[in-house]
């Protein structure tokens, strides 16, 4: 018989990769993809009409976040963040584990879960999630912040609800007929897999899909579903599940990397994916797990063409800031991101589009970190602007270029790979631009240029400017 960690049963019963490029530049080629093309996202139903801004605990916390340091942060978050458009707290992995060590995963977990086999909150470290309450008096107090709440899941059946035969809520089905037990999550083994053809699989998952409703939940972020391996089915059976609810939660779908071939199936089901593993403090990485900065350069630049209102390719979080008590990779520290790294982190998400997920412990947030988060001239190119694409790529810098809404004008970002400084100059026409005489705003420096027929500029070490021309 298999041995179970301990458990704890409530029943409730009453890497940007140079790939051969020399130091030449060379133009980006069109997007062309096979793949459909994004639509204009005009359904009234869309859940992201931009990409999603918030907080995850996992950088600062990884499994060990508890009720009260949640709530803090997202006080905080409420103070400083709220007004310039960011939006979800989430909760990381293993909210449910009553005993948790910071990276997650332990072989002694004591696991909770109601009579229905579905985890539910560990009391220990949620206590308003008592008397079977959930997380529904958590979100309450996040929404009175006007904030939205969000969870972290694992696809599948807990291994322990598997165990006990326990009754699938809503159905005459059982946890054990919903489960592949052959079928284990490579890096977490709380659960097993679904078997998407017995009709348990879907009820299974609509019944933790009204758990969540009924919490006024707005947003799950599912492990182990986007890659390693892609697990469409369990796509598919989420987000019916989630829509039977009636209520509008955004799903979110990690880790990457995931398939660019199945973009089409993620951008019906989903809201956001990641196209990366996790990605931490620093700038590259010879191992596949954790991922740097630098390394995201290509992987952003695959995918800039499959980004639609609504749907959105997620680079992963920003591990910027005081990663601590208890970061779910190393030791507690302060970001090792240089600030122009975390500049050039900032200036590749927000002209990728990608959402943007806070890792810093927000309570010991300093001065320079906030205005980092708070230049709403930045964060306006991550929420409103359009034809976002790269246009050039050498071993030493990257230039992006896009449009704001309903403007003539140009974004340009350009990043400098290298570790030392990089003097640059660009034609216009280099960078797409029609030929004319041009002003730019700086965007990071809030300064503007005069006119010029040209476009010099000096990047420091691992930096980026990001730019807002005018014609003149």
């Amino acid at each position: 018989m298999r041995q179970f960690p301990f458990i704890v049963l409530c029943l409730v019963l009453g890497g940007f990769c140079r790939s051969g490029r020399t130091g030449e530049p060379t133009t980006a080629a069109p997007f062309r993809p096979a793949l459909s093309p994004p639509q204009n996202g005009d359904d009234p139903d869309l859940l992201a009409r931009t990409p999603p801004m918030g907080w995850n605990s996992w950088d600062s916390y990884g499994t060990t976040i508890n009720e009260a340091d949640f709530r803090t942060n997202a006080q905080w978050f409420a103070r400083h963040l709220k007004r310039f458009g960011w939006q979800y707290v989430v909760i990381d992995a293993e909210w449910f584990v009553a005993n948790p060590t910071p990276a997650g995963s332990s072989k002694d977990s004591k696991f909770i879960l109601d009579a229905f086999g579905r985890h539910t909150p560990a009391p220990q470290r949620f206590p308003s999630s008592a008397n079977n309450a959930g997380f529904g008096p958590l979100a309450a107090y996040i929404h009175s912040l006007g904030l939205k709440f969000g969870i972290h899941i694992l696809r599948g059946v807990p291994k322990l609800a598997v165990a006990n035969h326990l009754p699938i809520e809503g159905s005459s089905l059982t946890a054990d007929e919903a489960a592949d037990t052959s079928d284990l999550c490579p890096w977490n083994p709380d659960n097993y897999g679904t078997n998407a053809s017995h009709p348990a699989a879907q009820a299974y998952y609509d019944s933790i899909a009204r758990l969540y409703a009924s919490w006024d939940v707005d947003l799950i972020k599912v492990d182990c579903i986007s890659s390693r391996p892609y697990k469409g089915d369990d796509i598919r059976m989420l987000r019916v599940a989630l829509n039977k609810t009636g209520r509008p939660i955004v799903l979110s779908l990690s880790p990457g990397a995931a398939p660019l071939e199945k973009a089409d199936e993620m951008r019906r089901y989903a809201e956001m994916w990641r196209i990366s593993d996790d990605v931490w403090d620093l700038w590259h990485s010879d191992v596949a797990y954790p991922q740097g900065i630098g390394d995201q350069f290509p992987r952003v630049a695959k995918w800039a063409a499959m980004a639609q209102t609504g749907h959105w390719p997620d680079a992963d979080m920003l591990p910027i800031g005081y990663l601590g008590p208890a970061p779910g990779w190393g030791q507690a520290r302060q970001s090792r991101l240089t600030h122009d790294e975390q500049r050039t982190l900032m200036t590749l998400w927000c002209v990728a589009r990608s959402p943007l997920m806070i890792g810093a412990n927000l309570t010991m947030s300093d001065t320079w970190t906030t205005v980092l988060l708070t230049n709403p001239e930045v964060l306006a190119v991550d929420q409103h602007s359009t034809d976002n694409r790269p246009v050039l790529a050498t071993d030493e810098t990257v230039v992006w270029t896009a449009r704001p809404e309903g403007s003539s004008e140009y974004y340009l970002a350009i990043l400098n790979l290298e570790n030392i400084p990089q003097e640059v100059r660009y034609e216009w026409t280099e960078l797409g631009l029609p030929k004319a005489s041009y002003s730019w705003r700086d965007l990071w420096e809030h300064k503007t240029s005069a006119a010029a027929s040209s476009l010099s500029l000096t990047l420091p070490p691992h930096g980026a400017a990001l730019l807002r021309t005018q014609i003149n």
